[in-house]
């Protein structure tokens, strides 16, 4: 069973700076996407940034420029390193990672979230 496990969130004020990290154990046959949501009190769940197998990345507008994704396959681990945080960015920070399982099946799963608060 894979299973994710964030880490790195906290209080920070703003203009500082965090890393999440997102350590992966379990087996996977083979990546798909790595990304990272978020979801703050009363709004829908968004995608910040996204890692496909081929080292290609995206986005969310609003954090371009200041967040950065990677992942050091060596350590099974993702990151997230975020700049210039923002009260704005303030929310729980989810893990997900698509991938294939041995049986060519498309396997969706998630880390159970870690709160990244900017306030002074």
């Amino acid at each position: 069973q894979v299973q994710l496990v964030e880490s790195g969130g906290g209080l920070v004020q703003p203009g500082g700076s965090l890393r999440l990290s997102c350590t992966v154990s379990g087996s996977i046959f083979r990546l798909n996407t790595m990304g990272w949501y978020r979801q703050a009190p009363g709004n829908q769940r968004e995608l910040v940034a996204a890692l496909n197998s081929g080292g290609s990345t995206n986005y969310a507008d609003s954090v371009k420029g200041r967040f950065t994704i990677s992942r050091d396959n060596a350590k099974s681990t993702g990151y997230l390193q975020m700049n210039n945080l923002k009260p704005e960015d303030t929310a729980v920070y989810y893990c997900n990672l698509k991938y294939y399982n041995s049986l060519g099946f498309l396997i969706d799963r998630w880390g159970q979230g870690t709160q990244v608060t900017v306030s002074s």
